[in-house]
């Protein structure tokens, strides 16, 4: 139940964060146009857009710290396995294990000192550039980000250790299209009851 809440929460986050992101770009770039007609620039200089590439930058971060997170529950990280594809057995279990530990080990240690930065953070006074927002609040994706991808690391090497199994991606599938394959052609004898 967590897990599918979590699931869900990741993913909205991330589309609405890119999405987000592409609108801002997108009336930043049409406001910039619009600004050299020379009928329309008496109304568009008059919006201050200056802060829309400091938003799309600080959404862009977000959005790959959770993503990233989402990359490891999904098997999509590129990684480099051929050693662990020479292995057999054991070996290759024993590697896989070291392999994701090791990872979560590492994004462990970066959400707690981020978390440690970002509460320092906390304590001064420090704002954005543009949108004048506290900077604590941009860097806290570091911990959260960071913290989620050690957790799908761990749920990962739970899964592997129990079942043997690591989330994979298919590159080839486009989910809402379906496999040719898969679909039943009709009969000639189906078609003719069909039309008949």
């Amino acid at each position: 139940m967590v897990n599918r809440i979590l699931n869900h929460l990741e993913e909205w986050l991330i589309a609405f964060l890119i999405g987000a992101a592409t609108l801002v770009i997108f009336a930043s770039v049409t406001h910039r146009f619009l600004s050299g007609v020379p009928w329309i620039q008496d109304y568009t200089v008059k919006l201050d857009v200056s802060w829309a590439q400091e938003l799309c930058i600080y959404m862009f971060v977000w959005m790959a710290k959770f993503g990233a997170a989402y990359g490891v529950r999904t098997g999509i990280h590129v990684g480099v396995d051929v050693i662990v594809r020479k292995l057999d057995g054991g070996p290759q279990r024993a590697l896989v294990l070291v392999g994701l530990l090791s990872g979560a080990l590492f994004t462990g240690v970066v959400a707690t000192l981020g978390g440690h930065f970002v509460w320092e953070m906390a304590h001064t006074d420090q704002v954005s550039a543009d949108l004048e927002v506290p900077m604590w609040l941009v860097y806290l994706c570091v911990p959260l980000g960071t913290s989620l991808m050690c957790y799908r690391f761990l749920q990962v090497a739970w899964g592997f250790w129990r079942g043997g199994e690591l989330p994979h991606h298919d590159h080839s599938h486009v989910e809402g299209i379906e496999d040719v394959a898969a679909v039943a052609v009709p009969s000639d004898q189906e078609l003719k009851g069909v039309r008949g």
